[in-house]
């Protein structure tokens, strides 16, 4: 073979590479910042409707934990699923991330749709706002095994701080269904294709998990970027009241949209169990690490200005327990220099107390202490919030303080997650990463 004629080879390959690459990922995962106009995305039925401006940000995700039991072979197959989500920020438009992380055979959705709630705890659409979702112009899209998939833009008026509703229908199995176990939410089933359905009276089916769905952006002009907060169940919400939106995360959204600190909208990555360094088994593994899903849950949501790390707890509490506190903070490093790389500013939480839980020993506090130490000494993080200050009880630091604990002596009640909220200066958010010497 000539050289000419291996060129014109690779040349070949690399534009068969990248067409296969624009059909697996569907639509944009992220956005430099800049500002966009998307065209009305309900058809020929209002060609002449204006276009929307504004930023895209992210207004509601939740990162794919491992594949739902009981779904190894049929996965959803005949049913459609209604996932209620709820937005912290408004928008003129909105776009789904759909994901088969967990998959081991393609997902064939052959519709799917969008819509306000119709008030809370309901699967019902507010009348006017339900709007068809199309992958590429189409109405169909297959998800490979392992990968996921962005919706087009379309045109529809998101309120802020309300319940959003994204319903796929899959005819046919599809094995395992990528899900995240703990929404605090609870979401809706239907037999056959109710993707359109305004009406919530066909979805009698109930999960309290979210199945499929992973983000939900708006083009807002409400917030300038978002902040990814990535943790584990103190940050996923566990022992929140159910349906109430009460995770530290949600009110730190409303502090920014209040116009407290930043204008950013909050997305929260958080996943029960956790780890910074450790992931769980499969391939891909269940549960993954902060390491390991930081690109993906973090770096890659839209318009990022600012990372919330508030891991670590996991690593000393959990089997095999990390007793070395200097691993766990150079795990942590690892993440600031991550988003660094990209000019992200990072701010820290440190880790707070767990004496009274089941898994509690002395020498797992030591190393909490460890961590915490070195946190507060600047060496970790841009900036921290004192989250074990703020709970822990004044007459036994080792413990929560009652109040603030949802009784297992681990995650806090809705009240401590306020106060974590609330603990939290927002003025930290500002700016970029320091300069590198």
């Amino acid at each position: 073979m000539t050289k000419r004629h291996g060129y014109a080879l690779l040349a070949a390959i690399i534009a068969v590479i990248v067409a296969i690459s624009a059909a697996i990922y569907v639509g944009v995962a992220s956005d430099d910042g800049a500002e966009t106009t998307v065209p009305d995305g309900r058809g020929p039925n209002n060609p002449a409707a204006p276009a929307s401006v504004g930023t895209w940000v992210g207004a509601w995700s939740a990162s794919p934990v491992g594949p739902e039991p009981g779904t190894e072979v049929n996965g959803m197959a005949g049913r459609s699923v209604r996932n209620v989500v709820h937005v912290g920020v408004g928008g003129s438009a909105a776009r789904i991330t759909l994901s088969n992380l967990y998959g081991q055979q393609p997902l064939g959705i052959t519709r799917a749709s969008v819509a306000v709630a119709d008030g809370a705890d309901g699967a019902a659409a507010d009348a006017g706002t339900m709007r068809r979702l199309t992958f590429n112009g189409r109405p169909s899209v297959v998800v490979p095994a392992g990968q996921q998939v962005v919706s087009d833009a379309v045109r529809l008026p998101v309120p802020h701080d309300t319940d959003v509703l994204v319903t796929t229908y899959s005819p046919t199995p599809s094995g395992p269904v990528t899900h995240h176990p703990q929404a605090r939410q609870i979401s809706y089933t239907a037999e056959g294709d109710r993707t359109e359905d305004v009406s919530g009276a066909a979805y009698t089916g109930q999960t309290p998990y979210w199945r499929y769905v992973t983000a939900v952006d708006v083009l807002s002009n409400e917030a300038e970027g978002t902040v990814v907060v990535i943790g584990d169940s103190l940050t996923d919400g566990s022992t929140s009241t159910v349906g109430e939106n009460r995770r530290w995360t949600d009110v730190l959204s409303d502090r920014l949209r209040a116009g407290e600190g930043p204008r950013y909208s909050v997305v929260n990555q958080g996943i029960s169990g956790n780890r910074v360094l450790a992931s769980g088994l499969g391939r891909p593994a269940e549960n993954p690490s902060g390491l390991v899903r930081f690109e993906r849950d973090v770096l890659g949501r839209p318009n990022v200005r600012a990372v919330v790390i508030a891991l670590g707890v996991n690593d000393i509490l959990r089997t095999p327990h990390e007793t070395d506190a200097r691993r766990i903070t150079d795990g942590l490093r690892e993440l600031r220099r991550l988003a660094h790389a990209r000019g992200l500013r990072v701010v820290g939480v440190t880790l707070m107390p767990f004496q009274g839980h089941r898994g509690y020993r002395p020498h797992l506090e030591d190393t909490r202490q460890a961590v915490n130490a070195r946190i507060r000494s600047g060496e970790v993080f841009d900036a921290y919030a004192d989250f074990d200050k703020a709970l822990r009880d004044p007459y036994g630091p080792r413990r929560l303080r009652s109040q603030y604990d949802s009784g297992d002596h681990l995650h806090p009640s809705d009240a401590g997650y306020e106060r974590m909220a609330e603990t939290f200066d927002v003025d930290d958010l500002r700016g970029a990463a320091p300069a590198q010497l």
